[in-house]
């Protein structure tokens, strides 16, 4: 895949679920216990993995490579 494409479809999701978390904010006071866990445990560290891959994902996919072919090398000898 393209990195360009790659970066594109995790800032959409990025974008997505952030939704949720606008409508967290700025609904009514009676409404937030409702959304409360799920906004907390699922969406908000989602949006934070995301952003943190876009941020240094590159340093991950580096250093899964290194360790691959350090495995590998290791595998043959």
């Amino acid at each position: 895949m393209n990195q360009g494409t790659q970066r594109s479809i995790v800032r959409y999701i990025h974008l997505v679920l952030a939704i949720p978390i606008l409508g967290y904010i700025y609904s009514p006071f009676d409404q937030i216990p409702k959304y409360a866990p799920v906004t907390r445990f699922v969406f908000v560290p989602l949006m934070v993995l995301s952003g943190l891959w876009m941020w240094k994902g590159h340093l991950f996919l580096r250093l899964i490579t290194k360790r691959s072919a350090t495995q590998d090398v290791a595998a043959r000898t």
